[in-house]
């Protein structure tokens, strides 16, 4: 088979890809030719070899933040370069870049294609994606600019080369905006600790980033009258259910470490222990960047407990940050007080939720809990097989859901675990950055793929199921 034709049957292939099996392809690809190019001499130094690099490459597409490397020493400036950009493709959002990409690869698109390419996007209606993507684009490149020019002139002032200072101000801003938790610095941002203007920035950032481009365009177009009336339903939702999620993690944190007599804020006077109560609880979801050393150590178990709970929730739909979401959330409780009251409905904010949305949420739930213990299991059985230094169970459930979350907090096992054990990771931080729905849907529909699918339209009788 002649080099061209070989070319045209392929494009051929990935043209008859569906949306979820487009996105997991097209993941994989991003993600194999990162891993190549970290591992170049360009990039990085002889102790990055390409095991290394795919494990930092899934780490960066799929913005969790956990390394098995020193970025400010094991990669060139180059290669941070390239990680950033990374960054920035799973920021963005992967199934984003890959929905706007299928516009140019997919011939004859019918409404129904544009239909299904918007529900990827987790965008209503049946709007361009391109201006959709845009849009994203623009704002994030705005705030990610805005927050460097802060971290430069009034944060990262102890840095006195001019240029290592823009650097490290854009890349940081780039991290925390993409709820990334990459740093320049072994100890991410704990020296940094005192500094309020570095702390507020990357609030901000990761905040901003986490409530996804929906909500801050929503929150922008109604910046003259920010009234409950005017803003839509998804937005409210998102700031309510994440302002009682940093206000229960912030006061948890601060009562679990003082009942728990643990050093995770000892020394510190009650300003600056609430306030790192508050970056912690921030950080949880999904973020990832730590100003306190974060070990089984220097935090208690229920200390830990609270902290894994936040990142199972993560961020909000269309952010930059993963978990189920806090909309999830929202629908479960809200179905949870339905049946409580006894009533046959869902109502949110005086809106009914369709059942649809409601056994979504309960797919993405307990699909999500099923493969965090799932890998919570490989990893038990990986340490033990490769003879590794044993764990407790809340260190490989810590750290299964921080990969699966897209988190990045870490309690020192990542590095010490072999290379069996950083597969099971690397294979978390991808499936939870698509979405456990979406990946299952990709290997139902390449099961599949020779059947019509056709409307059920069989009606089955009714049984009562005893619950």
């Amino acid at each position: 088979m002649s080099f061209p034709k070989a070319v045209y049957k392929t494009q051929e292939r990935y043209r008859r890809l569906t949306v979820p099996q487009f996105t997991v392809v097209t993941g994989i690809l991003v993600i194999l030719v990162g891993t190549f190019v970290l591992a170049s001499p360009f990039c990085s130094h002889s102790e990055v070899g390409l095991w290394e690099a795919l494990f930092t490459a899934t780490s960066a597409v799929t913005v969790t933040g956990l390394t098995v490397i020193d970025v400010g020493n094991d990669l060139t400036i180059f290669g941070q370069v390239v990680l950033a950009v990374m960054l920035l493709i799973g920021g963005l959002g992967l199934m984003a870049i890959t929905t706007f990409l299928q516009g140019f690869v997919v011939r004859g698109t019918e409404l129904r294609c544009r239909l299904d390419r918007g529900g990827t996007l987790d965008e209503f209606g049946v709007g361009g994606v391109g201006r959709t993507f845009r849009g994203i684009a623009v704002t994030a490149l705005v705030l990610i600019l805005i927050g460097a020019l802060f971290l430069y002139h009034f944060g990262f002032t102890d840095i006195s080369n001019t240029g290592e200072r823009i650097w490290a101000a854009l890349f940081h801003s780039i991290s925390a905006y993409n709820n990334a938790g990459f740093g320049l610095w072994t100890e991410s941002l704990q020296s940094y600790r005192n500094n309020w203007v570095v702390n507020l920035v990357i609030i901000m950032l990761v905040l901003l980033g986490g409530f996804g481009w929906r909500v801050t365009s929503d929150l922008w177009s109604n910046r003259k009258s920010l009234s409950r009336r005017n803003l839509s339903l998804h937005t409210r939702l998102v700031l309510r259910t994440s302002s009682l999620l940093i206000v229960i993690g912030t006061i948890g944190l601060m009562l679990t470490e003082s009942i728990g007599q643990r050093n995770f804020f000892s020394g510190l006077p009650l300003p600056e222990r609430l306030f790192s109560a508050l970056f912690q609880s921030i950080s949880a979801r999904t973020a990832g960047f730590s100003m306190i050393p974060l070990s089984i150590n220097t935090i208690s178990d229920s200390g830990l407990l609270l902290l894994m709970a936040l990142m199972f929730i993560g961020a909000s739909p269309g952010g930059t940050g993963g978990g189920i979401k806090t909309t999830t959330l929202a629908a479960l409780m809200a179905a949870t007080r339905s049946t409580l009251r006894g009533q046959d409905d869902v109502v949110l904010r005086n809106r009914q939720i369709s059942d649809k949305v409601v056994l979504k949420a309960v797919g993405i739930t307990v699909g999500s809990l099923l493969f965090v213990l799932t890998m919570a299991l490989l990893l038990g059985i990986t340490t033990s097989l490769g003879g590794e230094e044993p764990y407790s169970f809340i260190e490989m459930l810590f750290t299964c859901i921080s990969a699966f979350a897209t988190v990045g907090f870490d309690l020192g096992v990542t590095n010490q675990l072999g290379h069996m054990g950083q597969l099971v990771l690397i294979v978390g931080m991808f499936v939870g950055r698509l979405g456990i729905l979406l990946l299952l849907s990709a290997i139902w529909e390449s099961l599949n793929r020779d059947r019509n699918h056709h409307q059920n339209r069989i009606g089955y009788p009714r049984a009562d199921l005893y619950v």
